[in-house]
């Protein structure tokens, strides 16, 4: 089971620490969600998941060993990352989705639906998507190559009610499925929802607290 370890991490923009000795542990099979205020750095931390970004110091770590010393292709076929500004790559949704491997119509249609689109969605231009659409063709990418770790970057920011259920949903059956995800959102009702554990993001530091759950039980 995949779990990702940050030891010592640390992040400066300009004159701004965003990740200051960043100790933290994001457990296999769990839904971590990463909340705090706008600038704090919480997409900066995302993306040093899977080597989008470098720390200035410090290791991140994939089951124990250094993403360094992973080859990145495979790293970011084992950690996919859906960002909340989507970068699509071809014209049709069909082959935007397919990116990573050739894939049959009637699979490209099951991972379309879960991420909440209907399965005739591969017919549209990519062109011609919404945000919230071309994000969510984005996780259907990603989930084509069947990554141990998913992270999520404000995943319901540009989805309505029914989407974002859809989008939940996704999340529990890859966590019970034994893979993990990491998420970054806004959404505090999304988050109670979904989350095993929540991690607080501001001035640098980071620090887990209780989720909702754990507070009930």
């Amino acid at each position: 089971m995949p779990s990702i370890a940050l030891q010592r991490v640390c992040v400066g923009h300009g004159d701004t620490r965003l990740l200051a000795d960043v100790d933290a542990t994001f457990a296999a099979a769990r839904c971590t969600a990463v909340v705090g205020p706008s600038g704090a750095g919480k997409t900066t931390l995302l993306r040093l998941l899977n080597r989008f970004g470098e720390p200035d110091s410090g290791r991140v770590l994939l089951d124990g060993q250094p993403l360094t010393e992973l080859d990145v292709l495979d790293l970011r076929r084992r950690v996919g990352l859906v960002q909340q500004r989507p970068i699509l790559l071809t014209d049709t949704v069909i082959e935007e989705v397919q990116v990573g491997q050739p894939l049959d119509a009637e699979l490209i249609g099951d991972l379309l639906v879960h991420a909440g689109l209907p399965a005739e969605f591969g017919a549209r231009r990519c062109a011609e998507l919404s945000g919230g659409e071309a994000q969510r063709v984005c996780l259907a990418r990603a989930l084509a190559v069947r990554p141990e770790v998913l992270l999520l970057d404000e995943p319901t920011s540009a989805l309505d009610g029914d989407s974002a259920v859809a989008i939940a949903a996704l999340i529990r059956t890859h966590v019970s499925e034994g893979g993990s995800v990491v998420l970054v959102s806004h959404d505090s009702a999304f988050v109670a929802e979904v989350a095993d554990e929540v991690w607080t993001l501001a001035q640098g530091h980071l620090t887990r607290g209780a989720t909702a759950r754990e507070q009930q039980g």
